[in-house]
């Protein structure tokens, strides 16, 4: 639209070229700003590349194990987080170990600012360890090494936590998450609740129209690719392809927004910018072996959870072997990781929940709304939220009945019943949930299913090829000097490098940004110019977003028709009628061993004292609500502590609670039947255990319905009457006493 500057009054007129000459002096001066800015994050990239162990913690860390030194050495290494003065930490509690994803960048990202993984961990008390890498791989490094040497870690942090109250619970994101898995698979006994963030484990999941990413290796023939790319590189792999993989996933943001928000908040934005771009410009190296694994066996292959990976010495990697509890955090904004990639493998694994908890397996999921995939493991608020009450809660997580369950999170109002028992600004429960529930939010047909296991084997085909006819003479021809060069090239470094002090084209730039902060001026709010500034801003952003969504539905709609032809999949060995393959039958020493368990709890139905039928009785009355929250575990805790006998460790407590729960699902009737031959003769015992149990059951809702019938019949299998006992104690005074006449 055009202004026809002859039609303004002279006040108009006057006004307009205010406005115009004061948004150009900005505009300017913005554009020294934030070349400035871009030569910062070139020098810092520079200083950031020349560290030996380069990170982005947030904390000082003491080096407790180098991954260099150990017999198969690795570039990874196991520190001690130092607390800052103001946080106490106690060293009886559950240790926290943060694994960083080595997928592309650095390590650091857990604990990148206070409002992190790390930060809230040890807010909430508890000693905090991390596991990082080095930029460049040791010589022979596998993957299978690297979970052999993890475990090593988590043993020695386990040493120096004799009396911690529970193994410590292990939180792997993204990249990191995968193999947390694995080894947890593999030495099930290492690990305390396991926290998977943003981590893919059902690689060909997803649903039409959304995540693009799962096509790439069938779109690029395999992961034939992948082997090219590290024979160019002398054997490693640069982790700058991967970062540049992630950044088409968002062409808009890479392209504009990122750069953009910075330019227009110049002033206030340039050092939140300059501190993520020191993580996400450390790119990172792979062994050959490594990064072949990771695309051969989980992103093109998906053989994880179908469980044929198996280790050097033949032992499966099977995660029905995961004895802990398992917490799955997702997202529906994340691009990367899908909440169906991140939660569909226990649809690969399980029948129904039944079978999840005949694997004694304890699995917590939770979704969000919107966040990125970063966001997961970056966003202060995710931080200050969700994994804050992980950590405040983890106890929580750990004595939870095996099943599947959905954590949920309610603000905290003054309307929320017994609102100071619970810990933060925000209340978790934990829901229990059905296979449906995940069947719920999408995933593949038969037809898709058929259509990635095709891709799979043109991957094998391809992969074959390459490695018979081309690879002995890419790998004559590459040398280690000619590979570092071509690493050099890279257009994700040269970005950072052209922008540098190396450059003499910026050398003047400093000098001036100098100047132009010596007598910034900046724009008004109210100018038009900026208003139509933000107008472009926003019309490149939606041209790029409707480029990148066409791009997303070529590519489908070429994998779903190429992978999908018959022709295809007859030629490479699918059956263009098969179904998808059913969750993994159990193998006969686990059923021989679930029979045996199923035998030795039937027959202890009959043992115990008022703590088992206690706990009995609160099972049973609890689990009509479906549900658990964390003022519950603190009114249970609060009972614990007021009790004169002999306390339980966790992980005893954790052990009666599951054995009961067993009980009751094995044979209600005869658990609740036995309860009176539990119960010791003394009266006030019996009454201050039902007490104990109202107390739990009333400190997150009040007790109607369902659950208050079933409080009755507990109350009469102690003996006690319910009207005396809700008068003589303010522990059940929600009580609902209708109730009875049901």
């Amino acid at each position: 639209m055009s202004i026809d500057k002859a039609t303004l009054p002279g006040g108009a007129l006057s006004g307009f070229v205010a406005s115009a000459v004061e948004y150009m002096m900005d505009a300017g001066q913005r554009n020294v700003l934030f070349m400035d800015v871009l030569r910062r994050r070139g020098d810092q990239y520079r200083e950031h590349a020349a560290q030996t162990a380069p990170h982005v913690l947030h904390y000082a860390a003491e080096l407790i194990v180098d991954g260099r030194t150990l017999d198969e050495p690795v570039n990874y290494a196991l520190v001690r987080i130092i607390p800052p003065k103001d946080v106490e930490i106690d060293l009886d509690r559950r240790p926290f170990i943060v694994v960083d994803p080595r997928a592309g960048h650095g390590p650091g990202i857990g604990g990148f600012k206070a409002d992190s993984e790390i930060g809230v961990a040890m807010k909430a008390g508890h000693p905090c360890y991390f596991i990082g890498f080095l930029p460049e791989p040791m010589p022979g490094q596998t993957i299978e090494r690297i979970a052999r040497a993890e475990a090593l870690f988590i043993e020695k942090v386990i040493s120096l936590h004799p009396k911690a109250d529970g193994k410590p619970c292990v939180i792997g994101n993204c990249q990191a998450g995968w193999a947390v898995m694995i080894l947890a698979s593999l030495r099930p006994e290492l690990f305390g609740p396991t926290i998977i963030a943003g981590a893919p484990l059902a690689y060909w999941a997803g649903v039409h129209g959304k995540y693009p990413m799962r096509y790439s290796g069938g779109l690029l023939g395999g992961s034939w690719l992948t082997a090219l790319t590290s024979d160019l590189g002398a054997g490693k792999f640069d982790g700058a392809w991967l970062v540049q993989n992630f950044e088409s996933q968002n062409p808009s943001n890479t392209l504009w927004t990122k750069q953009y928000n910075v330019y227009s908040k110049v002033d206030t934005e340039a050092e939140r910018y300059l501190e993520f771009e020191r993580w996400w410009g450390g790119h990172v190296n792979l062994n050959a072996e490594e990064i072949q694994f990771i695309v051969d066996e989980l992103f093109v292959g998906n053989n994880l959870a179908a469980g044929r990976i198996r280790m050097s010495d033949g032992q499966p990697v099977d995660l029905r072997n995961i004895r802990s509890p398992i917490v799955v955090f997702c997202s529906k904004g994340d691009n990367i990781t899908p909440p169906q990639q991140a939660l569909d493998w226990i649809l690969d694994l399980y029948a129904d929940v039944d079978e999840i908890r005949a694997y004694a397996q304890t699995i917590v999921y939770t979704v969000h709304e919107n966040v990125g995939h970063l966001g997961i493991f970056v966003s202060g608020g995710i931080a200050k939220k969700e994994h804050a009450e992980f950590s405040s809660n983890i106890d929580l997580i750990d004595i939870l009945p095996p099943g599947l369950y959905e954590a949920t999170f309610e603000a905290k109002g003054t309307d929320t019943t017994n609102v100071d028992v619970a810990v933060g600004q925000w209340v978790m429960r934990c829901e229990a949930r059905t296979l449906d529930d995940i069947r719920a939010m999408g995933g593949n047909s038969p037809e898709d299913e058929r259509r990635f296991a095709a891709a799979k084997r043109v991957s094998e085909i391809n992969l074959a090829a390459y490695q018979k006819f081309l690879q002995p003479w890419i790998k004559g021809m590459v040398t280690p000097q000619v590979a570092e060069l071509m690493r050099g090239l890279h257009p994700l470094r040269l970005q950072y490098e052209a922008f540098s002090s190396q450059n003499p084209l910026m050398s003047a730039v400093k000098s001036l940004a100098e100047q132009v902060n010596e007598d910034r001026k900046q724009v008004s709010t109210g100018n038009p110019f900026v208003a139509f500034q933000e107008q472009v801003s926003k019309q490149i952003v939606h041209a790029l977003d409707i480029w990148r969504d066409s791009q997303e539905a070529l590519s489908e709609a070429t994998f779903l028709a190429v992978y999908g032809s018959p022709a295809l999949q007859a030629a490479v060995g699918i059956d263009p009628q098969s179904a998808p393959s059913r969750p993994q039958e159990m193998s006969a020493a686990h059923r021989e061993m679930l029979d045996r368990r199923i035998a030795e709890l039937k027959s202890r139905i009959g043992e115990g004292g008022l703590r088992e039928a206690a706990i009995r009785g609160l099972l049973y009355v609890g689990s009509a609500r479906g549900m658990v929250d964390e003022r519950s575990l603190e009114a249970l805790r609060n009972v614990r502590r007021s009790n004169s006998g002999a306390r339980l460790t966790l992980t005893e407590f954790k052990m009666l609670v599951r054995d009961q729960f067993f009980m009751l699902l094995l044979d209600q009737e005869g658990a609740l039947t036995a309860i009176p031959k539990l119960l010791p003769d003394d009266a006030s015992a019996r009454q201050a255990a039902f007490a104990a149990i109202g107390e739990v059951l009333s400190a997150s809702a009040a007790i109607s319905g369902e659950a208050a019938k079933r409080l009755k019949r507990i109350a009469e299998l102690f003996g006690i009457d319910v009207d005396e006992v809700s008068a003589m104690s303010s522990n059940i005074a929600t009580f609902d006493p209708k109730a009875k006449a049901s």
